[in-house]
């Protein structure tokens, strides 16, 4: 069955309706996740690209992988939080330290001859700092109160008000990683290792490419499914104090 590309959709609903595209969008210099609301017109000329090719290499890509709705698009609130949580938090709190040591490890061994891994080692770290505490503020603060208001319909008053708050300062922190990652993959060359690369090496850039695929899936999940479902549900509370309120 053939799938058929409109370049007016936005990279963001192209990979929610074709999850296989995300690699595509990817190794075109596409930004799916921060960039998502932009429409594949757009995108494209933005790169330098003729939309219409573009169009026509995704079409015959979907149609080869035979991809469908992933199994996140049609998840509820709660339900998608405990998967970013499960699938995508527990891969970076468990990824990043490592990546964080080897990137040491090869700066320390190659340093000499490849100056510009001060910098990878530089950025991974800040990466990781980043990271680490926007995935705690969400576990400790945000995701709590969205699967309240999913479940219950109500939430517990906090000091932000409204998820609004909380969920722009993530999305400014998103924009922020999708930064830092830009700057990883040009100063490694596209994770391109050297003829001299030894094995560490070879894993650290290897595993630095897919932490970038991954969080741009990951950060498309929140800020162009999660979130703007989200704002509907709050919108949609009825009016009065809310629960927990002081009278």
């Amino acid at each position: 069955m053939t799938t058929t590309i409109d370049t007016t959709t936005t990279l963001g609903d192209l990979v929610t309706e074709h999850p296989d595209l995300a690699r595509e969008l990817d190794r075109r210099g596409l930004d799916y996740c921060c960039g998502g609301h932009r429409t594949l017109d757009e995108a494209a000329r933005a790169a330098g690209l003729d939309p219409v090719v573009v169009a026509g290499e995704l079409e015959a890509a979907t149609t080869a992988a035979g991809d469908g709705e992933a199994g996140w698009a049609s998840m509820g609130a709660a339900e998608l939080v405990d998967h970013i949580v499960a699938t995508h938090h527990r891969y970076l709190w468990d990824e990043l330290p490592r990546l964080s040591e080897l990137a040491g490890k090869i700066a320390l061994v190659h340093g000499a001859h490849h100056p510009e891994l001060r910098e990878v080692r530089a950025v991974v770290d800040e990466l990781r700092a980043d990271l680490e505490q926007h995935m705690a503020k969400e576990e400790q603060v945000l995701f709590p109160r969205i699967r309240e208001l999913a479940t219950t319909g109500t939430m517990t008053a906090f000091h932000c008000g409204s998820l609004a708050s909380p969920i722009s300062v993530m999305l400014i922190e998103h924009d922020r990683a999708g930064a830092l990652l830009a700057r990883l993959r040009a100063v490694s060359g596209g994770y391109r290792v050297p003829s001299d690369g030894c094995a560490s090496y070879q894993a650290c850039y290897d595993g630095l490419a897919a932490l970038e695929a991954d969080t741009h899936l990951h950060v498309h999940k929140e800020n162009n499914v999660l979130f703007p479902e989200v704002v509907r549900l709050e919108d949609a509370r009825p009016a009065g104090p809310p629960a927990g309120a002081q009278r």
